[in-house]
């Protein structure tokens, strides 16, 4: 059996990192290399064992997608068959600071890795977006596939840059781009600055829980696994050109989660704490997911009961991990067990 080259960026973040053992474990036809730059966000310590477990089949290069001469040369050297792009900056109150590195990392980076691409002749381009590119949503209605396109952050209006050059891409030089939109994810080795690690940390250290404005910001939470099985039954039978919502069918307000996280663990409400809402706070997401199901044959697996009790389960489990992280103890991991170079 042929493998296929498979490159995987951002790889050693939340839903990258679940991706890559989750692909390798299903697929065996694929070896990945994984490109990340290592922010604060990329977390090595998320795939310790995966070369042992995976002999050959995982490579870890440490590099920035921004960097056009690097990733050229990457590309010479290793004539990837498949990428898919996870790599971005993410987290909405970080583009509110400051914008530039987002622009740089989801926009920039994002066209170097098409052209690169093009000039290499991959076989197949994926990129990962969100469902924050389609703006707020009021009381009713989901975001289709077709809902235009009005971000209100820095974050998401980079992210729909990244996603109209992709189709630029397709619609200008007939690359085979797919593109993929997901709601909030949640799950294991998620960066414990994101809603649900965060509070699930802090109650079991009883520390207070930062609810922005009243709590009632709602989304569709879907889980980290359910998004990569998408992810996969995407890259292997979508349609180029095609964008692909991806939702888990699990409308939450912020605090009832909160509440629920509490109550799974046994602490008081007390704990939560109610701050200012961040500027340009989207109010409600949902995703309208027929098209992935009706065309792809793909839907959830999940429902959010079962995956919340299984990810507090983990955190739980995983105490140490995001410890390290709060400390910042983690970023010293990757010096430890990688210097690699091209």
């Amino acid at each position: 059996m042929t493998k296929k080259k498979l490159l995987v960026t951002g790889g050693a973040g939340f839903i990258g990192s679940n991706f890559i053992w989750q692909t390798l474990e299903t697929r065996s036809d694929y070896d990945i290399w994984n490109l990340d730059k290592l922010t604060y966000a990329g977390n090595l310590e998320n795939l310790s064992g995966i070369e042992e477990k995976y002999p050959g089949r995982y490579h870890f290069v440490k590099g920035d997608i921004a960097d056009e001469n690097f990733i050229h040369q990457l590309f010479e050297k290793e004539a990837f068959d498949e990428i898919i792009n996870f790599a971005a900056e993410s987290h909405v109150d970080r583009s509110i600071h400051s914008a530039t590195p987002f622009i740089i990392t989801n926009v920039l980076g994002t066209q170097i890795l098409l052209d690169a691409a093009r000039k290499f002749s991959v076989r197949k381009f994926l990129q990962v977006g969100t469902d924050e590119v389609y703006g707020s949503l009021g009381d009713t209605g989901y975001f289709t596939e077709e809902t235009p396109l009005q971000p209100n952050s820095p974050y998401s209006s980079s992210k729909t840059a990244a996603d109209l050059l992709v189709r630029a891409a397709f619609h200008t030089h007939g690359m085979p781009v797919l593109t993929t939109r997901c709601s909030n994810n949640y799950g294991p080795y998620q960066f414990p600055e994101k809603l649900i690690p965060l509070m699930i940390s802090n109650a079991l250290g009883d520390k207070a829980l930062p609810v922005y404005g009243d709590g009632m910001n709602i989304r569709d939470w879907l889980h980290v696994k359910d998004h990569c099985d998408a992810i996969l039954t995407v890259l292997e039978k979508g349609q180029f050109g095609e964008v692909y919502n991806i939702g888990g069918n699990n409308e939450w307000a912020n605090i009832h989660i909160v509440k629920k996280i509490l109550e799974l663990l046994g602490k008081s409400e007390s704990l939560i704490t109610y701050v200012k809402d961040r500027p340009g706070h989207d109010r409600r997401y949902a995703i309208d997911a027929s098209k992935i199901k009706r065309e792809l044959g793909w839907e959830p697996s999940y429902t959010f009961e079962t995956g919340i009790q299984e990810t507090i389960d983990w955190y739980v489990e995983h105490h140490d991990w995001w410890l390290r992280i709060k400390s910042g103890e983690y970023l010293n991991y990757y010096k430890q067990h990688y210097e690699m170079e091209l």
